[in-house]
């Protein structure tokens, strides 16, 4: 079994963040009808879905939806810019949810106090059943007006990576480069999760091994068409697997990823 699965659920995003790669793709929400496709397909292959890959999953129109239809089999996790948390109610029951405070731009429609603020309000009580995870770049240009509210709300120094209350957390990150076929070689050498730990599901279908491939360049099937078995024993999946574990990056888009350290230089 997979550790976990993204399905990437929407596409569709309201910000146009710096540090995300962006979505190229047809803007696309997934029906209902398609997600309770993949649901069944999945069944016996993971116990966690993260609904996301590209796009803001709280812009789904049928969310609640969504979750009401996942959480029969699969434990839910979602990653989200926060600008639509209102819209996550305590009685879904998401395991977690994760919080990109470094996604705030002061060219939305909200004071930085006011996005804060509506946060802070729904992860008080959604904590009660889901764990919250703050995410935040070192390097967020908005990083001292955030912590310096979060201090205020939760009576703390922050001074890292911590616990502000039950079930609340918050975490600090380098920002990422997406991987692209556009941007020079990293490494042919090094090993990644993919595969072994995960796989991810675009908006279409299209079944790639992680969820830093937006644009589907390792398209190894189609969940609509294709069974996860068959996927598992093709080449190019036994050949990806079979490289990582013997420290080689045999993709092209893999050897320009750098979300692991490499265990040995260019």
């Amino acid at each position: 079994m997979y550790k976990k699965v993204y399905v990437e659920i929407t596409n569709v995003c309201n910000l146009s963040c710096p540090f995300c790669i962006g979505n190229q793709r047809k803007p696309e929400s997934i029906s209902l009808a398609n997600f309770k496709i993949i649901l069944q397909k999945l069944k016996g292959h993971t116990k966690y879905l993260y609904l996301h890959v590209l796009g803001e999953p709280l812009l789904h129109p049928d969310i609640e939806k969504i979750i009401e239809l996942a959480k029969e089999d699969f434990f839910i996790n979602i990653t989200t810019n926060g600008y639509f948390i209102k819209k996550i109610k305590n009685n879904l029951n998401i395991r977690q949810i994760n919080i990109s405070l470094h996604s705030y731009t002061k060219n939305s429609h909200k004071t930085i106090e006011e996005y804060l603020e509506d946060i802070y309000i729904s992860i008080e009580q959604l904590k009660r059943s889901t764990y919250i995870s703050l995410r935040l770049w070192v390097d967020s240009e908005y990083k001292d007006e955030i912590i310096s509210f979060l201090e205020e709300k939760y009576h703390q120094k922050i001074t890292g990576k911590q616990k502000l209350s039950e079930n609340i957390y918050i975490d600090f990150e380098h920002t990422f480069i997406w991987p692209s076929l556009d941007n020079p070689i990293l490494s042919r050498k090094g090993t990644c999760y993919a595969l072994k730990d995960h796989i991810a599901i675009l908006v279409d279908g299209r079944i790639t091994p992680c969820c830093l491939d937006s644009l589907g360049t390792i398209e190894l099937g189609n969940i609509y068409t294709d069974d996860l078995e068959t996927i598992k024993k093709s080449p190019r999946y036994q050949n990806m697997l079979q490289g990582f574990q013997n420290n080689q990056k045999l993709e092209p888009l893999c050897q320009r990823c750098n979300f692991i350290n490499k265990k040995y230089p260019h």
